[in-house]
């Protein structure tokens, strides 16, 4: 079955830098949209960042600090995040679309977490 591995979490001070991986492996035939979406603590979960091909999109909370990227060989998204405030403190999750064979419509995938904590 296919998997997401989300990576590169940690603690980082206000104004730092991180940058988070998530990589697809199994029975993969195409990988259309890949996302990062976050759920900070005691609110609901919300999208960061998506990319397909051709566009990419962030939230408005984000843009102009983080900047999302893939490496479709390595079936890798990853999500550059600067100048990080206390207000990203959140469990971010990896997600994408996935077809795993040319029957398939795609379906979505998701990443086990990893927790991102910026102190001020």
């Amino acid at each position: 079955q296919v998997q997401l591995v989300d990576l590169g979490g940690g603690l980082v001070q206000a104004g730092g830098s991180l940058t988070l991986s998530c990589a697809a492996s199994g029975s993969i035939f195409s990988i259309n949209a890949m996302r990062w979406y976050r759920q900070p603590p005691g609110k609901q979960r919300e999208l960061v960042a998506a990319i397909t091909s051709g566009t990419t999109n962030y939230a408005d909370s984000v843009k102009g600090r983080f900047t999302i990227a893939r490496n479709n060989t390595k079936n890798t998204v990853y999500l550059q995040m600067d100048s990080l405030k206390p207000e990203d403190t959140a469990v971010y999750y990896c997600n994408a679309g996935i077809r795993r064979n040319i029957l398939d419509r795609g379906m979505d995938y998701w990443g086990k977490g990893t927790l991102v904590t910026v102190s001020s």
